[in-house]
C-alpha cells in the first residue's frame, strides 16, 4: 500500500498562524502552487476550533450589499441592507432591483408558520405486529421520552414524534424546536438519549439506528415540503401594475402569464421548486452570515403562488418549507460572519426568526426581479452588462 506524506498538524495547538503556514508550505511543496491569497485573513485562528480542521487559510468571496429591503414581519420590521456573498455577476443587482420594486409596493410581508428540526431513528423488531405495538407505546411514554431528550439541551424542546410503519420497522421523526441554533447536532444528541431510554425499557426492541434517512439531512425531500424542516416561511407581496411598469418595464399581466407557463414547465420537469432561483439568494446570504451552506439543498425548496387581481395588482407569495437558519452557534460567531449578521440586527439569541423573515423577503425580491427580467427580455443583456469579467 502506497504511503503519502501526512498533512502537517500540531498536537499542542493546531489553531495558530504557524500551523496554518506550515500547511500552506506543505501544499506548495506537494503541488508547486503558492497560496498567497489563501493565507491572507484578518482573524486569529484561535477562534476556529469547532468550525474547521487542518485550517490552512480562507476562501475570499466578495460581499455586495442590496437594499434597503422593506420587511413587514412579526420579528423583522423596517428596512435592512442585506449582505450577499457571491461571485456571480448580476446577482446583487437583480436582488437590489427586486428590493426597489417591493419597497415601492409597500414591502414584503413575511410569516414564520412552523418550526421543527428532526432526527429520524428507526426501531427494529421481530415482526410488524411488535413494531405496530411500539408505535402505541411511544404515545403512552411520550412525557418520559421528552424528559430524557431535553435533559441533554438547555434550549431544545421535543414537540412530537411522528411514526411510519413499514415491514418490521417503526420509522420515526423526532421533531424539536431548537432556539436560535439550526439544531442538527442538538437534535442528534437529544434523540440518542431518548433512544437509549427506550432501549432500556422496551424488551422487544431488537435494535435501533439513530438516523434512518427520514430526516433527509442535506437533501431535498417531499416529506419536508409537507412536514417542515427548520423554519417554514411564507413571504408575500402585492404589486400595483403601475409600480411594476415603472421599475421593471413590464406589466403585471405579462409577468403573471409567464409565471403560469413557468409553473407548467416546472411540473413537466419534476422540480421541487416552481419558482425561479431561490437558491441564489439563500446561498449568498448563507455564506455571508455563517450558515451551513450545505443546508441550501433543503432550504431552496419552495412553492410559488400568484394571482392577478381585477384591478391589475399582482399578488405573489413564496412558501419555503425547509429554511434552516441559525443566529447562534456554528459559523455565526466567526468574525466576518458575525459582522454580516450584525448588519441585519440578527446576531445572537432571540433573533433567528427575524433572520428567517429577512431571508424569506430577500428570496421573494429575487424571484420577482428575475421573472420580470425574463419577460421584459432584459435577462441576457443584464448578464452581458454585469456578469462578464472577460473581454
Amino acid at each position: 500500500m502506497a504511503s503519502y506524506p501526512p498533512i502537517p498538524r500540531s498536537r499542542e495547538n493546531d489553531y495558530t498562524a504557524e500551523a496554518a503556514a506550515a500547511r500552506r508550505a506543505f501544499a506548495t511543496e506537494q503541488t508547486g502552487v503558492a497560496l498567497e491569497h489563501v493565507g491572507a485573513h484578518s482573524f486569529d485562528p484561535a477562534v476556529l476550533p469547532g468550525n474547521i480542521e487542518h485550517f490552512t487559510g480562507v476562501a475570499q468571496i466578495p460581499i455586495g450589499l442590496a437594499g434597503p429591503l422593506l420587511v413587514d414581519g412579526e420579528h423583522a420590521q423596517g428596512e435592512f441592507y442585506v449582505p450577499l456573498a457571491t461571485t456571480e455577476g448580476t446577482l446583487v443587482a437583480s436582488y437590489n432591483r427586486g428590493m426597489k420594486l417591493l419597497r415601492a409596493a409597500g414591502g414584503v410581508k413575511v410569516t414564520v408558520v412552523d418550526d421543527a428540526m428532526q432526527r429520524a431513528p428507526v426501531f427494529i423488531f421481530d415482526s410488524a405486529r411488535e413494531a405496530r405495538d411500539f408505535a402505541t407505546w411511544l404515545d403512552l411514554h411520550f412525557g418520559e421520552i421528552k424528559a430524557a431528550a431535553e435533559a441533554t439541551t438547555s434550549t431544545g424542546r421535543l414537540r412530537d414524534v411522528e411514526r411510519y410503519l413499514a415491514g418490521r420497522f417503526c420509522f420515526t421523526r423526532f421533531n424539536y424546536t431548537t432556539g436560535d441554533a439550526a439544531g442538527q447536532n442538538m437534535t442528534g444528541k437529544a434523540t440518542l438519549a431518548a433512544c437509549e431510554w427506550i432501549r432500556a425499557r422496551h424488551p422487544e426492541l431488537r435494535h435501533y439506528t439513530l438516523e434512518a434517512n427520514l430526516a433527509t439531512d442535506k437533501k431535498h425531500s417531499h416529506i419536508n415540503l409537507l412536514r417542515t424542516r427548520g423554519k417554514r416561511v411564507v413571504a408575500e407581496a402585492l404589486i400595483p401594475d403601475e409600480v411594476m411598469r415603472a421599475v421593471m418595464n413590464v406589466s403585471t399581466d405579462r409577468v403573471y402569464r409567464a409565471r403560469q407557463v413557468a409553473t407548467l414547465g416546472g411540473q413537466l420537469s419534476g422540480l421541487a421548486n416552481n419558482g425561479s432561483h431561490s437558491a441564489n439568494g439563500i446561498t449568498a446570504m448563507f455564506i455571508a452570515c455563517g450558515q451551513d451552506v450545505a443546508n441550501v439543498a433543503e432550504s431552496h425548496a419552495a412553492m410559488v403562488y400568484t394571482e392577478l387581481r381585477e384591478n391589475g395588482d399582482y399578488y405573489y407569495s413564496i412558501t419555503m418549507p425547509a429554511l434552516i437558519v441559525a443566529t447562534y452557534g456554528g459559523g455565526t460567531g466567526l468574525p466576518t460572519q458575525r459582522e454580516c449578521l450584525e448588519l441585519l440586527g440578527c446576531y445572537g439569541q432571540g433573533t433567528v426568526r427575524k433572520f428567517a423573515e429577512i431571508v424569506g423577503a430577500t428570496v421573494l425580491c429575487g424571484e420577482i426581479s428575475l421573472g420580470a427580467a425574463i419577460v421584459a427580455e432584459e435577462w441576457v443583456s443584464a448578464h452581458d452588462t454585469y456578469g462578464r469579467n472577460r473581454p
